[in-house]
């Protein structure tokens, strides 16, 4: 980030006071990023620079997750939409781009299914919410748990090394990026809030139907890697077949976070389709 022009700081959106981080003149259309599952804004500090030159670019913390307001209460996918409906009215956003990683990719797709209207373009980027396999959710509640209750270096580092196919992606800085937010007061609630998706009954309550893809109307690049630790490209292809105005991309030797370990292939990839350059 030091080589970005970029601000970081609170937005008070409805009852939800959120961090934010944002680059580009506002005057540009809006792109909202959307991290993924006890994740935060800094999932895209790779990605903000290039996309300021076309757009104003808001990555936030989602509630339950990073710096923004704990809700008490288990978080399912109608609280994230809440979310994001009260913020795009705090930045008077009437319509935006979406990108959304996993759980972000999720909230993305119910969102543009639900709201049409205040929906340009998204991309669903290893998105959550069509699987509901026991293993994958078990490894990702157990590390999250682990490094919550346990903040430490190689507890951290290990939740982290989940995200990418190559570990060495896996920075000092980032540990300790997440080690401080993992470290607030109260953070093992919030986790155990924001790790309600991965109760099996509370998951299939808020999966994605086929039905939900079906009535996607915005323009939607599906992306996925050869590597994802949640699920195939299989999948990505299912997902991509039932979104009537889509296209898949598959990137190679990524894991879950492909926005961050191969950055320059997902800038490109991502810009050419938001800008519908062919």
């Amino acid at each position: 980030m030091a080589q970005v022009e970029f601000s970081q700081g609170f937005i008070q959106a409805g009852p939800y006071r959120t961090r934010y981080l944002h680059a580009g003149d506002s005057s540009k259309p809006t792109l909202i990023l959307l991290h993924g599952i006890t994740g935060h804004a800094e999932a895209y500090v790779r990605n903000l620079a290039v996309h300021a030159e076309h757009f104003s670019v808001w990555a936030i913390d989602f509630i339950g997750h990073g710096y923004s307001s704990k809700p008490d209460h288990p978080l399912e996918i109608k609280h994230y939409i809440d979310h994001l409906q009260q913020f795009m009215a705090a930045i008077d956003v009437q319509t935006a781009y979406f990108s959304g990683e996993s759980l972000g990719g999720w909230v993305t797709a119910q969102f543009a299914s639900d709201h049409p209207e205040s929906v340009e373009r998204i991309v669903l980027n290893t998105m959550g919410g069509t699987m509901a396999n026991p293993k994958v959710m078990e490894r990702l509640y157990t590390l999250s748990m682990e490094a919550a209750k346990d903040p430490s270096w190689d507890r951290v580092k290990a939740r982290l090394e989940w995200l990418m196919a190559d570990p060495a992606m896996v920075t000092d800085d980032l540990i300790r990026t997440r080690q401080a937010i993992f470290a607030q007061p109260g953070w093992l609630a919030a986790c155990e809030s924001n790790m309600a998706l991965q109760d099996p009954e509370t998951r299939a309550r808020n999966m994605i139907t086929d039905e939900v893809l079906e009535n996607i109307k915005a323009p939607a690049m599906v992306l996925w890697t050869t590597k994802d630790p949640s699920g195939p490209v299989d999948e990505a292809r299912r997902i991509a077949s039932h979104i009537p105005n889509s296209r898949l991309e598959v990137m190679e030797n990524c894991g879950h976070w492909p926005q961050y370990e191969d950055a320059d292939t997902f800038n490109k990839l991502h810009l050419d389709f938001l800008l519908d350059r062919s």
